[in-house]
């Protein structure tokens, strides 16, 4: 048997629910490395996150299929392996884990069985390029680092872009990444920098259309942007929430004076552990649902039954520069108040860094959203497709209020349900949210009820 017989082809793993392909940012491998397994040989974009991929095999990498910005489809090949010379692959790994020996081979750095011996190379941050000319033809990554060599002593130093997406941003639209201020780690441009600059009233940015995404052509001062990654899951998901599911939304004001002096008491009593409104509302909500277990439920429209979950697995609306992301608390029910806090934190702080696994991002069974923090009082949230329900909190202000037949001021919030109306009737739905708010208002009737 020869080499080119028995080299491994690693195909692109599937990286989570729903996800049919992903982007490469940077190969950490080049042709004629050495690698182990286990090894981190290629870091993508999802439409989820950014993660890195690990190689299950070992040995000699012969080919890499794709270059950095190129979209792969999930079951193509990713990276070619073959064995070292004479056959021999190095001390102590094997060609594959059992992992892989028993099923697809997509366990992903950060979960699942890892060795000691792999290795990683270091990130390296390149320097950015010129954007390049529409015309260019073979010459263009000539013409593309000519600019950085001129050794125009007027020009700011080359721009630090790590992510061929973020360049690829600049150049679709037509930012110059010299002009543009890094706030990544040692001034590192990130795509949240770009879309900065895009949006810039002094900025006058006209942008470049791609014709490989079919973008109309631009007027003056128009941008365009293209309809892709987390922005485009995003629009495709609540399209076929709104599209497919008969929605419901249901408020109410209330009183919120008592949760807040609750949280004070609690934090006072334990100041190593502090707990948020946010830690609060979500144990609200689990109590909710042991209560009205309909709302924490699925449609399964193929089978057409109703799918109620044995857990909670809570998930909570987080804005980062990525957009819109809904990490999940899995089996939220089993925690504790000081545990969902600290959860909460952790969840959140990685959710706006883009380190939680696309594993983290999917199989919610209902939605927490405090839109509040963006200083608005209501809305009629959209539901996260599959799931039923979501609870959406409006921000605490001072209000007039009455109490026990006086006008009093008051910390007021409103609280909005939206909710499946195939899953259940009003009856439920109000119930569910009458609980919650009754909760807010006298905490101790959830103190009763746990």
């Amino acid at each position: 048997m020869t080499t080119v017989e028995r080299t491994q082809v690693f195909l692109l793993p599937d990286l989570g629910e729903g996800l049919s392909e992903a982007e490469i940012v940077e190969w950490r491998v080049a042709v004629g490395d050495v690698v182990t397994v286990d090894q981190s040989v290629v870091e993508v974009e999802t439409a989820k996150a950014v993660v890195d991929v690990p190689c299950p095999y070992a040995g000699r990498v012969v080919t890499l299929h794709g270059a950095a910005g190129e979209v792969r489809p999930v079951g193509q090949p990713l990276i070619t392996i073959a064995p070292l010379d004479g056959g021999d692959e190095p001390a102590g790994h094997a060609t594959y884990r059992e992992e892989e020996r028993a099923g697809s081979g997509n366990v992903l750095i950060g979960y699942g069985t890892g060795h000691g011996g792999a290795t990683r190379r270091r990130r390296r941050p390149r320097l950015a390029v010129a954007p390049e000319p529409a015309d260019a033809g073979p010459t263009g990554a000539a013409a593309e680092a000519a600019p950085a060599a001129s050794g125009d002593p007027t020009r700011s130093p080359a721009a630090l872009v790590i992510s061929p997406i973020v360049r690829r941003l600049a150049r679709e639209h037509g930012v110059d990444l010299d002009t543009v201020r890094g706030t990544g780690p040692g001034g590192v441009i990130r795509r949240a920098d770009v879309e900065a600059a895009l949006t810039a009233p002094a900025a006058r940015l006209a942008a470049v259309p791609d014709p490989q995404v079919g973008s109309a052509p631009a007027g003056d001062g128009d941008v365009i942007v293209p309809l892709t990654g987390v922005r485009k899951v995003i629009a495709d998901k609540l399209s076929r929430s709104r599209r497919e599911i008969p929605e419901v939304t249901i408020w109410v004001d209330v009183d919120a004076t008592g949760l807040l002096e609750t949280r004070a008491a609690i934090n006072a009593a334990t100041p190593d552990a502090p707990v948020s409104i946010l830690a609060l509302l979500a144990r609200i909500c689990l109590s909710g649902l042991r209560r009205f277990p309909q709302l924490n439920a699925r449609v399964d429209t193929e089978a057409q039954r109703i799918v109620q979950s044995a857990g909670v697995h809570l998930g909570i609306a987080a804005q980062t520069d990525r957009g819109l992301l809904v990490p999940v608390l899995r089996d939220a029910q089993r925690l504790t108040t000081a545990e969902l806090a600290a959860e909460l934190a952790a969840t959140t702080a990685a959710a706006r860094a883009g380190s939680l696994p696309p594993a983290r991002l999917t199989g919610g069974t209902f939605t927490l959203n405090n839109y509040g923090v963006f200083g608005v009082d209501g809305s009629t949230p959209i539901i996260n497709h599959p799931e039923a329900a979501l609870l959406g909190v409006g921000r605490i202000v001072d209000k007039p209020w009455v109490v026990d037949g006086q006008l009093a001021v008051r910390k007021v919030t409103q609280l909005s349900l939206t909710f499946d109306h195939r899953v259940c009737d009003g009856g439920v739905a109000g119930g569910f949210l009458r609980h919650v708010a009754d909760c807010v208002e006298r905490p101790a009737l959830l103190i009763a009820a746990v």
